[in-house]
């Protein structure tokens, strides 16, 4: 059981805000053009962080923050809509939160917390599984890694599916008229705030937005807001926000960025036709964007009418870095997403980011955003893993700080509970043998009594998809597998180097095979089943197994309906 050192009182409420697929500089406060002003008073009176980073990849990262311990540990080894059919069983590798780990909500609700989530959940969808299970006393979620933000569901039109939505311990078959997925989930956990009125707990909640991830979709207000203002191109937008991040601070003056990997045509290379489409995907995510922010207005707006804000300690981050998929050209779902989407939802140039439309904004519009880092979501190159985050803690001396210090989701835990005093009950909870969490409290480094959350010396692990990385200070090794077999592992000093680009594998082999030490022990540690190709380059025969229902299996039932 959790034990706490302290209880009711001056002890802080807790807000967490997870945005889905959201690019580094995607804030006003990280670079961005995008009219994002409540998050950015609350990221510039806070603590940003720099060096703050993910999971490759949404439920990976979902699970390390619920957990504060590595994603292969708690259950989320591979994403359960591509775990091979070869991984059924193997632990870590369940595909939902396993039971050898307790979530901090868990211990936070036995410590004293009143404990709500809206929004995303990703982390099992069964009703053994969903949030209420695993210390939430009220929940509304979404159960699967995304959805419609309409709520029409129209890719999957006619499909026989299971109810993706569920409230505390049952299903929700059906949503309000008004439905959209960022202002329902702000709503109902304003109204879950406003319940017990009389309820004197300190409060932690957890408010996980499924935008902006795909399909992009928002009010027509708001991508009219945007009208035109990407006409120039994801090349120029690039090169404005680099610019923006130099002049924040953000990074430095000499930061060379990675150039932009991608076999999409260059934006001369479009037809007029073909680039006021792809400006208008590009209008629709920055008024996604736009539309969080209003809603975390909402959020403040009641924490400060009810007196609850200057005692509310907000974390904000992405997921991962941002989405660029090509999601019709994916291996094994794509051709299956490419006739559903044909089929069933209506993408013409005046629809997009509308009801019924069913859009993405491709690799050049994420790199735009991951820059000066490597690639995009999925990659354990920078662009897929260093996020943007920030934390407002009105009592901590790091208010107004732009920082540098490493730090990742595994962290979060381990600080809400050091700053609620609840503490971890280590290897052994409720008559089974649990992980000890990963992570560590970045609550001394906020109160300034340290100048880094993980000793030096200290090393990190990455893997997804095959997608390998090893961190140790500021030396990092890469490996990206490939179909050319010419993959190899690769170093980067990213002291000097933040865009990847300079590989000193050949240079400094005595500091790769340390990193590759530490790699194996990572592997042993956490349970790692190291794959020897990527799911993205894997042969489409791998997955005729037996397969569980998945997205895999959503898209083809999807695919298979006639259109009406």
């Amino acid at each position: 059981m959790a034990e706490s050192a302290a209880s009711g009182g001056n002890r802080p409420n807790f807000l967490v805000i997870v945005v889905d697929d959201m690019g580094f500089s995607d804030l006003g406060a990280f670079g961005s053009e995008i009219e994002t002003p409540h998050l950015d008073a609350l990221a510039t009176a806070g603590a940003r962080l720099t060096d703050f980073h993910s999971a490759p990849a949404c439920s990976p990262t979902r699970a390390m923050l619920m957990t504060g311990t590595d994603h292969h540990l708690a259950g989320i080894g591979s994403m359960i809509e591509c775990v091979y059919p070869a991984f059924e069983g193997a632990p870590g590798y369940e595909g939902y939160l396993n039971d050898r780990v307790v979530t901090v909500a868990e211990l936070l609700q036995e410590g004293g917390y009143r404990t709500i989530l809206s929004g995303k959940w990703h982390l099992g969808d069964t009703l053994e599984r969903i949030p209420a299970a695993r210390g939430f006393e009220r929940s509304f979620t979404l159960l699967p890694g995304g959805a419609d933000h309409f709520g029409l569901d129209g890719l999957v039109a006619g499909a026989p599916r299971k109810p993706i939505y569920a409230e505390d311990w049952d299903y929700v078959t059906e949503l309000p008229p008004d439905f959209y997925s960022s202002d329902y989930f702000t709503t109902r956990l304003i109204e879950f705030l406003g319940e017990k009125p009389d309820d004197d707990r300190p409060f932690f909640a957890y408010l996980a937005y499924s935008a902006p991830h795909w399909p992009l979709q928002a009010p027509d207000a708001e991508i009219a807001k945007y009208r035109g203002r990407y006409d120039d191109g994801p090349d120029a937008l690039r090169e404005r926000r680099l610019a923006r991040l130099v002049e924040l601070g953000l990074i430095s003056p000499d930061t060379v960025p990675h150039p932009v990997v991608t076999d999409a045509p260059a934006w001369d290379a479009l037809s007029p036709e073909q680039r006021t489409a792809s400006a208008r995907t590009m209008e629709v995510y920055a008024a996604m964007v736009d539309r969080i922010d209003q809603n975390v207005g909402r959020i403040v707006e009641e924490l400060k009418r009810t007196g609850r804000f200057d005692n509310t300690v907000i974390v904000f981050l992405s997921d991962n870095g941002a989405e660029g998929a090509i999601v019709e050209a994916m291996p094994i779902i794509g051709p299956v997403f490419a006739k559903a989407i044909a089929e069933h939802c209506d993408n013409s140039l005046d629809n997009l980011g509308k009801p019924g439309s069913y859009i993405w904004y491709g690799p050049r519009w994420a790199q735009a955003a991951t820059a000066p880092s490597r690639l995009v979501k999925t990659f354990t190159t920078e662009g897929g893993i260093r996020v943007p985050a920030f934390i407002h803690y009105p009592a901590a001396a790091r208010g107004g700080a732009i920082s540098d210090i490493f730090s990742t989701a595994m962290d979060v835990a381990p600080t809400l509970l050091d700053l609620a005093d609840v503490r971890h009950p280590g290897t052994w909870y409720k008559g089974r043998e649990i992980f000890e969490q990963r992570g560590r409290s970045l609550r001394p480094w906020l109160e300034g009594r340290a100048e880094a959350v993980h000793p030096p010396g200290t090393s990190t692990g990455w893997e997804l998809f095959g997608r390998r990385a090893i961190r140790k200070d500021d030396w990092k090794a890469v490996y990206v597998p490939g179909r050319d077999g010419q993959s190899h592992w690769q170093l980067y000093d990213l002291s000097r180097d933040r865009g990847e680009i300079t590989d000193l594998a050949t240079r400094h082999p005595e500091i790769l095979a340390e990193l590759l030490g530490l790699w194996r022990d990572y592997v042993g540690e956490v349970g790692v089943i190291e794959e020897p190709i990527s799911f993205f380059d894997a042969d489409p025969s791998l997955w005729e197994a037996p397969w569980r229902p998945n997205l895999v299996a959503d898209a083809r039932a999807a695919a298979a309906q006639p259109a009406e």
